[in-house]
């Protein structure tokens, strides 16, 4: 029994004393540095580590980039995008420089595609029927890296397959008041109707017109619109500038809802339900095709009728008129038709998303989220390679430092090159309904390159208004190309800017509330803060709707390189931006997200309301007064989370404390959908402002 207790007093004496040493050499002393998992917890971004990072940006790669990706055309789902999709796979999975994981998702789409064993064909024919003019069925060749045999005919993609005949009629840009006007002079039952492009979306102008009887439409690009009037390809179009030359025709999806046309909210896999291809909305209800403007010059100058409306008037050296409908009697085309043989196809297609991703250190499950569509309509070296060029730039640079070993993110960051975007944002609109739930209710912010350079003149952003200021810093410290003591930020603002109540002469941001680029099912369908950049040219100096090589064959390497960019500083510039951004946005402790830059656009918004529609709501006996209180809530909302914000100590705060208030900056803009708004189309933006207490 002694024996015993000696023994247990022994090992009780043996354990005590061990665990005084592991107390004595196994805890962290007073004074001593903490795990470095406690200091990334509280670690803010570094700024340092962006300067790093933009000094780094290399236009020259930049421009080898843009290069490779515009060997080849590269439309969706053609051996040429294929040749895209192994590019940016062998990118993001290299050694040295790729990201922690890249993949290829694939969707199986509802495509529209002309056929090349019978090109679609255009003609003046006479009552016999005798071929007076054929369209060009091909842009005329000019240098060699636009001459390939997969440029694709220019077409009206889901255009339906046709042979409508009639007599011509011009109908301005295709808007609804346009046709109205026309239709009380002229009868439009069984014509064809000629619109230039830049009134409507392009499938509007179809859709706006079949309720008058017209049975098929041209559509071109009016030297007035584009050219500012210079239409000679001897010395004033492309090659010798950056004008389109008299055969170019843009190329585009005539399809007005986003994402692909069967199969709405969902996926499109393999196995997912497909509604009937009589039940798509949103497509031309008659053939449509696109024409040079050098056709379209000739078919309008010989038109007969009244002279059309002084604002309908183009630059072409005639007097446009409406049509009788038809050819005037002088013409020698009088008495004859305009008749269309168009003979595009649908197929379902497997068409490509390449995702990439860096997995945060701290919190992987945020996620900022860069995406970039890669198919072109031809080579597509303004839209979209001159994106994806710096696109691939923004990763190489980050995927080296994830390599080496000096940097990891915050939150993680996703890369997704979008496929088939022209044929109206369909890659992108797939992956948001694939993965909803989770980029619902991770997602803290979405940056998109579409085109990053689409003139010389100065930086633009069109963002959610809580990115403003998170833009403004950004800008702040990258140069205006050839002016090394401004800053992007300065040029922006002297080329296009407002007055703030809060931060006075400020540059004006565009708005992401139309679906024109891959942000749109982002902002409408998952509501997660977005915004798209781009260099741009000063409007104020041509006509241009916008770069006059858009969607046609002429936008090749050469183009690129001599009009657009030619030392690539200004791609530069927009990656010096994007990672920037992107890097705050992964890193910062607090996110950068402003919410009293919101309220100040809703009170504007308000201001006009009140402005143009008060008087005569109230005539009607209809108050707003509960949108005034709803606007006014937020500012109160958004100004306590200012306050609350500043008042933070970043050093000594709980994790949980700085996630919470993360969360409720991320999830602001999901608060401004309405599920119900519209209940036969997507998640919606409605005027239904949070709660105090949402906010």
């Amino acid at each position: 029994m002694i024996t015993q207790v000696v023994i247990g007093i022994v090992c009780g004496a043996v354990v005590l004393t061990a665990g005084i040493l592991i107390g004595h050499f196994g805890i962290t002393k007073s004074g001593s540095s903490a795990p470095s998992w406690v200091k990334d917890l509280a670690k803010d971004v570094d700024e340092s580590l962006i300067e790093k990072f933009m000094s780094e940006v290399d236009n020259i790669q930049i421009k080898e980039n843009l290069r490779e990706l515009t060997k080849v055309p590269h439309m969706a789902t053609t051996p040429g995008d294929e040749k895209t999709v192994q590019l940016m796979l062998n990118r993001w999975q290299d050694k040295e420089t790729g990201l922690d994981q890249a993949w290829r998702e694939e969707y199986l789409v509802y495509l529209s595609f002309p056929d090349p064993k019978k090109p679609n064909k255009v003609t003046v024919v006479s009552p016999t029927d005798t071929v007076l003019h054929t369209a060009r069925e091909k842009e005329k060749l000019y240098p060699p890296d636009q001459d390939d045999p997969d440029v694709v005919q220019p077409y009206a993609a889901y255009s339906p397959a046709g042979h409508p005949k009639g007599k011509l009629v011009y109908a301005n840009q295709g808007r609804l008041i346009d046709y109205q006007k026309l239709n009380e002079t002229v009868d439009l039952r069984g014509t064809i109707a000629i619109t230039r492009y830049g009134g409507e979306r392009r499938a509007v102008t179809a859709i706006n017109a079949a309720p008058y009887g017209i049975v098929g439409m041209l559509i071109y690009m009016d030297l007035m619109d584009i050219n500012n009037g210079l239409m000679s390809d001897v010395n004033e179009t492309y090659p010798h500038s950056w004008y389109l030359p008299p055969s170019g025709v843009k190329r585009g999806s005539f399809k007005l809802e986003y994402g692909d046309a069967l199969t709405p909210y969902l996926a499109a896999k393999d196995d997912t339900y497909r509604i009937p291809v009589e039940n798509i909305t949103g497509i031309p209800p008659f053939p449509i095709q696109p024409i040079g403007f050098e056709d379209a010059y000739r078919l309008i100058c010989e038109l007969g009728g009244e002279a059309a409306p002084g604002p309908w008037q183009g630059a072409f050296k005639c007097t446009y008129n409406l049509g009788g409908p038809g050819f005037k009697d002088s013409s020698i085309f009088n008495n004859s038709d305009v008749k269309m043989a168009i003979f595009n196809y649908e197929e379902l297609r497997n068409s490509t998303n390449v995702m990439g991703v860096i997995r945060g250190s701290v919190e992987p499950d945020r996620y900022v989220i860069f995406g970039n569509h890669r198919d072109g309509w031809v080579n597509g070296a303004v839209d979209p390679s001159s994106g994806t060029s710096v696109f691939l730039e923004v990763t190489r640079l980050l995927g080296r430092m994830v390599k080496q070993g000096k940097w990891r993110p915050r939150r993680s960051m996703i890369f997704g090159s979008w496929g088939a975007e022209e044929f109206r944002i369909t890659g992108s609109t797939e992956y948001t309904e694939q993965y909803f739930t989770k980029l619902s209710e991770r997602t803290v912010a979405y940056i998109n390159v579409d085109i990053a350079v689409l003139g010389d003149d100065a930086y633009r952003a069109a963002a959610i208004p809580s990115l403003q200021n998170v833009i403004f810093k950004a800008t702040k410290q990258v140069d205006t190309p050839g002016l090394d003591s401004i800053s992007l930020y300065e040029t922006w603002k002297k080329y296009s800017s407002r007055t703030s109540p809060a931060h006075g002469h400020i540059p004006k941001m565009g708005s992401v509330s139309n679906a024109l680029s891959d942000y749109a099912a982002f902002v409408q369908y998952l509501g997660i803060t977005s915004m798209d950049m781009a260099y741009s040219y000063n409007t104020n100096k041509t006509n241009a709707h916008y770069y006059p090589a858009y969607h046609t064959a002429y936008e090749t390497f050469n183009y690129a390189s001599k009009f657009i960019d030619p030392g690539f500083f200004r791609h530069q510039a927009v990656g010096r931006t994007a990672g920037n951004i992107l890097i705050r946005l992964a890193d910062s402790l607090v996110l950068p997200l402003n919410c009293s830059d919101y309220a100040e656009l809703l009170e504007d918004y308000l201001s006009t309301t009140v402005k143009l529609y008060q008087n005569k709501l109230e005539a009607k006996k209809i108050s707003m007064e509960p949108l005034k209180r709803a606007v006014a809530s937020f500012r109160t909302a958004a100004t306590h989370l200012d306050e609350v914000i500043h008042g933070l100590d970043l050093a000594n705060e709980t994790p949980l404390k700085i996630r919470r208030i993360n969360d409720q900056l991320m999830l602001l803009d999901r608060a401004f959908l309405n599920p119900l708004a519209f209940a036969d189309k997507y998640a919606t933006r409605s005027f239904a402002l949070p709660p105090v207490s949402s906010v």
